[in-house]
């Protein structure tokens, strides 16, 4: 099974890097959607089916947060599951990104093996390429 994934970060560098680790990692991906604000995330997620979104936490227009709590308000994509890969990594800011239903957080920088772990926690054993 192939994952829909988007990825949402402001930084066209960090989404070719999450892109590449994913492909590494052997995450099944099917189709991939890159977003740079949450904005943007939220307009392509409402367009195209999406597993798994990999978020940032700060972004111009719209943060990640900001983009959870609209995604809290629609019954489509409430259900969708959000992880957070940023560098801020307080244990307040964390345990606050849990409260509001995100799935997991990955501190940069990131490496296969986290992702894969990841991904598999979140939607469920896949075989790895």
């Amino acid at each position: 099974m192939a994952f829909n994934i988007m990825i949402v970060d402001d930084s066209k560098t960090i989404r070719s890097v999450i892109k590449k680790t994913l492909q590494i990692a052997g995450v099944p991906i099917g189709e991939l959607y890159e977003a740079a604000n949450g904005e943007e995330g939220l307009a392509q997620m409402k367009e195209h089916w999406i597993d798994l979104v990999f978020a940032d936490i700060n972004m111009p227009v719209m943060t990640g947060i900001e983009m959870i709590e609209k995604m809290d308000q629609d019954k489509v994509l409430e259900k969708t599951p959000v992880v957070i890969i940023s560098t801020e990594g307080s244990k307040t800011r964390i345990e606050e990104l849990f409260q509001m239903g995100v799935r997991a957080y990955i501190r940069k920088p990131i490496t296969p093996e986290i992702l894969r772990n990841v991904v598999k926690d979140i939607m469920g054993d896949y075989d790895a390429k």
